[in-house]
């Protein structure tokens, strides 16, 4: 049996994953926390297998909790649970000893992949940050990701490599299937990533957004 604690500051996001992990054999979701220092406090409690752990949190951010589990609880495995895919959010996280990044947007089937593979003590880092992972470590530059120099000082948003590609589709006019198939996504994570695009650029429509990536150049 599989123990999990759940640690996310959205309860629906919460009660979701929790209907989805106790829906299959061999996983028991056995507390959860809405913040960071919950999280701490219920794993010294409880000792769990696995730490399922957003990274935007209230008091204490998941990167520092995931820091302190492996300093002070290294028999419990991490998994990250993010809707970014930001450079900076994967090596931080990576680098704090996080066993696994996955986006909020990934199917059920990669979801529970990862949960087992992390509690047998493997790795899992979805298909959307290998690459990330091959330039600041296989490739040896471990230092901390920088931010777009050209980007923050022009933009009053930081767009991710993967937010841009799909602005590009979105004002080709391609609906979310067509933008999932051409880059080899999901369809859930191509809403995600189309959700924080349009809020990032405080976008109500698809004119909106058009006169925006106009007004900054962005195509």
């Amino acid at each position: 049996m599989i123990n999990v604690v759940l640690a996310d500051d959205h309860v629906l996001v919460r009660d979701g994953i929790k209907a989805l992990l106790e829906d299959q054999t061999g996983i028991n979701v056995i507390d959860e926390a809405s913040n960071g220092k919950e999280a701490l406090a219920v794993i010294a409690n409880n000792k769990p297998h696995v730490l399922i752990v957003d990274i935007r949190m209230p008091e204490m951010n998941g990167i520092e909790v995931v820091a302190e589990i492996n300093k002070h609880h290294k028999d419990v495995r991490t998994l990250v649970l993010s809707m970014h895919d930001s450079e900076e959010y994967v090596v931080k996280s990576i680098q704090a000893g996080a066993d696994g990044y996955l986006l909020k947007g990934a199917s059920k089937e990669e979801f529970l992949k990862a949960v087992n593979k992390v509690a047998s003590g493997g790795k899992y880092f979805t298909g959307d940050v290998s690459s990330i992972i091959m330039n600041n470590f296989v490739n040896g530059n471990t230092t901390e990701a920088k931010e777009p120099q050209n980007e923050t000082k022009t933009l009053p948003f930081k767009l991710t490599k993967r937010e841009k590609q799909i602005l590009v589709l979105v004002l080709d006019l391609k609906n979310n299937k067509d933008i999932a198939e051409e880059l080899q996504i999901s369809k859930r994570t191509t809403e995600v990533h189309r959700f924080n695009l349009m809020k990032k650029m405080e976008a109500k429509n698809l004119q909106e957004l058009t006169s925006k990536a106009q007004e900054y150049q962005l195509v």
